[in-house]
């Protein structure tokens, strides 16, 4: 950069050498840190957040790089441009540009207003695509190589630095003569004479191209990331949503008083998951039924978000439909795994689906891939022993086996899904130790809603990947 100094101030004296060295090993260290983040961070291309971790690294060490060449250009000085040789045309050619230093994107140019000169150092020439051998362009000639959109801002900046002695700190877009557009950072300020006039005008230029594509990724991958949490939480707002219009709408104590004396008392709940992120097809239900009998479910579609909260909604009207029928347990589950099948985006899922006749206290159920019922009597708690059925989806052929179980006074069945103890699932040997333990709680509770309020105090706390459902239905007559 040529030389020059100002009518009101002297010009800085440079740093010491062994100040530039210092700062230059710091900034190398730091790179070296960020780098060994960066190569730590596994960017697999899905993940938004992982993108944008990833495209910010990548921008810092960019910018780590052209400081650590600024301060090497610092401590070395204005670098000396070498004539290329002469080819067999007589004409002079441009050195080629040094890859991996700025010294290649970054260059210095003064305009003399009064003789109406222009001075370039040989980056300029580079960064801009002309031959070095051309005359420097003048200030007027200068937009000519400039994107028209980008002009009328050159033109202001560069009228305020000469008319109002307004330092310049602006970007424009330039065309080189292959047709490639660079962006370029100018920075400069008047040069006055010794009554205050602007004699000259200095600039650095700098090929911020690399940079601001840098910084559109690292901006357009923070665009996605948000995207992707704004439809993350709409989704999840629209699943909790759908998942409380379908799941029964009482809290506490489920009453049937349409049929006769109370004969059950009934409480459920729904855990979500730990983080409170994924929505699941986790469903119960308690419908009382016109021949009086009591329909009790549990169950689970695979997945999460909306699309398996709507089919979690499809498949509970199937099971409400088709028991207001008079379907039996077994044969109800038959149709659900039809219907699981028949759907345009297949699912699997698992289910227990009981019956309850309060003359005769006959629990009448089945199950299709899901944990066993528990029932707890007089302080101890057992498994029922499972009849057959596989999980919903699996297969078209499928039948469910029923088993009936007859129940007394005081009994309290627990009906859970599997999302209720962290790591259990389906075929894993006595998997519901931690809720048999319950037993001794459970007969001293009064009511079902107590009874569900110790399961919630046993596992709200646990880490849960999924959401969890549990019913209890407690006989009193």
């Amino acid at each position: 950069m040529p030389s020059h100094l100002s009518a009101d101030h002297p010009a800085a004296q440079p740093p010491g050498r062994g100040s530039v060295d210092a700062l230059i090993s710091q900034t190398r260290r730091l790179k070296g840190e960020v780098d060994a983040v960066r190569r730590d961070t596994h960017a697999d291309g899905w993940d938004p957040r992982e993108r944008w971790q990833r495209a910010l690294y990548d921008l810092a060490l960019r910018q780590l790089n052209d400081i650590d060449a600024h301060l090497a250009q610092l401590r070395d000085g204005p670098p000396t441009v070498p004539t290329a040789p002469e080819p067999a045309g007589g004409r002079s050619v441009p050195p080629p540009p040094r890859h991996g230093s700025l010294l290649s994107r970054v260059g210095s140019a003064e305009w003399n207003l009064l003789t109406d000169e222009a001075s370039w150092s040989g980056e300029l020439f580079q960064i801009l695509g002309r031959d070095h051998t051309t005359a420097p362009l003048t200030l007027d000639e200068l937009p000519s190589l400039v994107l028209d959109e980008d002009r009328a801002s050159l033109t202001a900046m560069v009228t305020h630095c000469l008319v109002d002695a307004q330092p310049i700190d602006g970007e424009f877009r330039v065309v080189r003569p292959d047709g490639e557009v660079r962006t370029v950072h100018m920075m400069g300020e008047p040069v006055l004479d010794a009554d205050g006039g602007t004699a000259s005008m200095w600039a650095v230029l700098r090929d911020v191209s690399e940079l601001r594509r840098s910084q559109k990724a690292v901006s357009e991958t923070r665009d996605s990331l948000q995207r992707h949490q704004h439809r993350a939480q709409t989704e999840h707002r629209l699943a909790v949503e759908l998942q409380e219009a379908v799941l029964p709408p009482w809290r506490g104590s489920l009453r049937l008083p349409h049929r006769g004396p109370q004969t059950l008392d009934l409480a459920a709940h729904c855990l979500p998951p730990s983080h409170g992120t994924l929505i699941g097809g986790d469903w119960y239900d308690a419908l009382e039924l016109p021949d009086g009998q009591t329909l009790l479910g549990v169950g689970d579609l695979t997945g999460h978000g909306v699309t398996v909260t709507s089919g979690m909604a499809m498949l509970l009207g199937a099971l409400r439909g088709m028991a207001m029928a008079g379907t039996a347990p077994g044969q109800l589950l038959s149709l659900l795994n039809q219907l699981l099948d028949a759907t345009v985006q297949p699912a699997l899922g698992s289910a227990v689906c009981c019956r309850y006749r309060p003359e005769t206290r006959t629990l009448t159920w089945a199950q299709a891939g899901h944990p066993a019922p528990l029932l707890f009597r007089d302080g101890t708690g057992r498994r029922l022993r499972a009849p057959q059925g596989v999980l919903l989806g699996a297969t078209a052929s499928a039948t469910f086996e029923e088993v009936h179980e007859t129940l007394e006074v005081g009994d309290l069945l627990l009906l859970h899904t599997d999302g209720l103890e962290p790591g259990h699932a389906a075929g894993v040997t006595n998997p519901a130790s931690r809720l048999l333990d319950l037993a001794p709680r459970f007969r001293e509770a009064r009511t079902a809603q107590d009874c569900v309020r110790l399961v919630v105090e046993e596992f709200g706390a646990s880490e849960r990947q999924d959401d969890a459902c549990v019913l209890v239905a407690r006989v009193t007559a």
